[in-house]
């Protein structure tokens, strides 16, 4: 009787398992309307709209066309780029500055490898998007169809999360989860992929099936009734009522004990040092609510990333050029949101008789290469935003020293003099590059925002100007990817429409993105660039020619970039030595296009100093 009744447990399960997968169960429990004209899109684009999403970049494709028409109905900004890796840079830049997740939805197959670059740098430089891309039919994966490819391998790696939908009315549950995860914990990139067949309407996915409903033979029929079950449990329960609502984020804080253990640290600090990065920036602690806790505590700070201009341009505690003499003779450092990689010489500037606090909301950040140059004194897996709030509480009536700043500015404005007098000197052809940025700098409005696309130029460029407030500079991060200009600035223009927008490009990497200027021409969205055209992978050269003795793959021309510029659309400057003596003047013209609604480009020839003489590029 037992082993009966066990046999009949095992057929029954059997029958079960094949009724679900053969989408029986579904077909019973869900009623299809078989002429409705709603489809995967519409959930999509519902979806997206309750997480308060603004934008979608994009660049066109069969496989997302539901998406990106449906989004639009529900006044979601659909931005078309001409390079899918600017929409993920644009949707990157919007996340950074909006505290909300940034999407793009790309195309299957060569639209999505077009994107990992742009996914890569996001994930190394925290940031939380959203990147849906298209995919075959899940009946003709494997099959050869059009640009089908093993997208979930592709992107497993450098995601904090892929999905890939199988029923329609998995939508919402699937891309709250993955917009969830994005911006949980550390933030970063997630992929959803979208099979075309989740995307269309009923009547037209079952045109493109091939269901014949006069089958005739036995073989045709069973493969009508696969088919059947197939389209049945695909939109079965899709447009039944969704819950649409986001999930709130999860994001770590430090505990009492431990904002007690730093505070009793920073209390008896003489020269003590916060060293404040890009993570510092992020939600959801409010910007000003970081900014007062910093002036309150009154200690040395030292931004960089994202947090660079966070203080403005002329805070007194808030320093640029005399890091490595700081760390040297503190005696308390904490590193808020800053990491030991190669930006901080893998821990190497650090001295061994400093008390180090670490702050970082991801584990392996928190320590990396402790092991090797560095010790923490208090390893803190949390927010540092929110942590250097609670410190500043926990510290009411302190002050760090009044001394100890003032050895530091001397230090500081010493540089900042030498830095001057360097731009005065002639270069051997064309123009002193200090000399331009530093009168860049000194026409920024308050509301300017700098997007940083370059090797050496750019690097000269991060040494010398004065970002004005918090969110005005934005660079690739720790991944150091050329070629994020474009994408930049448009998601930076959208975010912030009444900001001027200044492109920092490099020759070099201007040739990745100068053709997204006709995208800001076509949406009305003018952008300003200066190119330091110094005909060559300067940044490169420098040390492979000291090496090697040879400029081979490390030269350019002196190409007209502005002329480039006005075929898409935009307004081009030439300056020059020429105009050596009206720098200013001509930097103020292309602020006048720019307020008539014009992008600008300005091709700024400059010669070669020894300014970043020694400074390495890898």
């Amino acid at each position: 009787m037992c082993l009966i009744t066990a046999f009949t447990l095992i057929i029954l399960g059997v029958l079960l398992y094949t009724a679900f997968k053969l989408g029986i169960i579904n077909r019973i429990l869900y009623k299809v309307d078989q002429n409705t004209t709603q489809h995967g899109g519409e959930l999509v684009a519902k979806t997206l709209k309750a997480h308060n999403v603004d934008f979608i970049f994009t660049l066109s494709g069969g496989h997302i066309s539901p998406i990106l028409c449906a989004s639009e109905n529900e006044g979601i900004r659909i931005v078309d780029v001409r390079h899918e890796v600017n929409a993920v840079f644009a949707a990157d830049a919007v996340a950074r500055l909006s505290g909300k997740i940034g999407v793009a939805a790309v195309t299957a197959g060569p639209g999505l490898t077009n994107t990992i670059t742009a996914v890569k740098n996001a994930q190394m430089a925290e940031s939380p998007i959203l990147l849906i891309g298209g995919a075959a039919a899940n009946l003709l994966k494997g099959r050869g169809a059009l640009q089908d490819i093993d997208q979930m391998s592709l992107f497993k790696s450098i995601c904090k999360h892929t999905a890939s939908i199988r029923y329609i009315r998995d939508i919402p549950g699937t891309l709250k989860k993955a917009m969830h995860i994005a911006q949980s914990g550390t933030p970063g990139p997630v992929f959803v992929e979208f099979p075309i067949d989740s995307l269309y309407p009923f009547h037209l996915v079952k045109r493109e099936i091939g269901i014949k409903d006069d089958s005739k033979s036995l073989v045709q029929k069973l493969i009508s009734l696969y088919l059947n079950n197939y389209l049945y449990s695909l939109f079965a329960g899709a447009f039944v009522e969704h819950d649409f609502n986001p999930l709130k984020p999860l994001i770590p804080q430090a505990n009492t004990n431990e904002i007690q253990m730093a505070a009793e640290l920073l209390s008896k600090a003489r020269k003590p040092v916060i060293l404040i990065g890009s993570q510092a920036t992020l939600p959801p602690t409010p910007a000003g609510d970081l900014i007062e806790s910093l002036q309150q505590l009154n200690v040395p700070c030292f931004l960089g990333g994202m947090a660079r201009g966070m203080l403005g341009r002329n805070s007194p505690i808030q320093f640029r050029h005399c890091r490595k003499d700081a760390l040297k003779e503190a005696d308390v450092v904490i590193l808020a949101g800053t990491v030991c990689d190669f930006r901080l010489g893998y821990g190497k500037v650090l001295s061994r008789k400093s008390k180090i606090i670490s702050v970082n909301r991801d584990k392996k950040q928190l320590t990396k290469n402790s092991d090797i140059y560095w010790k923490p004194t208090l390893a803190i897996q949390a927010d540092p935003s929110s942590f250097v709030v609670e410190l500043a509480k926990a510290l009411k009536g302190f002050s760090g020293s009044q001394d100890w700043i003032e050895q530091l500015r001397a230090k500081d404005d010493a540089k900042e003099d030498a830095n001057k007098k360097k731009a005065l000197e002639s270069t051997e052809i064309h123009l002193n590059p200090m000399k331009v940025l530093q009168t860049l700098d000194k026409i920024l409005p308050d509301n300017a925002i700098l997007v940083a696309d370059g090797g050496d130029f750019v690097a000269t460029a991060a040494y010398l100007m004065r970002p004005p407030a918090f969110g005005s500079w934005l660079d690739p991060g720790a991944f150091g990817t050329l070629g994020v200009g474009g994408g930049f600035a448009l998601g930076a223009k959208l975010v912030r429409p009444e900001s001027e927008v200044w492109i920092i490009y490099g020759d070099g990497s201007c040739g990745y993105s100068i053709a997204e200027i006709d995208t800001f021409t076509r949406h009305e969205l003018p952008i300003l660039s200066i190119v330091g055209n110094d005909a060559g992978w300067t940044q490169i050269a420098r040390d492979q020619v000291v090496f090697f003795g040879s400029t081979v793959a490390c030269e350019l021309a002196f190409t007209d970039y502005d002329k480039v510029a006005e075929g898409f659309g935009g307004k081009g400057i030439r300056l020059d030595r020429s105009n050596d003596e009206n720098i200013e003047e001509i930097l103020q013209k292309a602020r006048e296009e720019y307020a008539k609604g014009k992008s600008v480009l300005i091709n700024c020839l400059i010669g070669k100093t020894n300014f970043r003489e020694g400074s390495i590029s890898v």
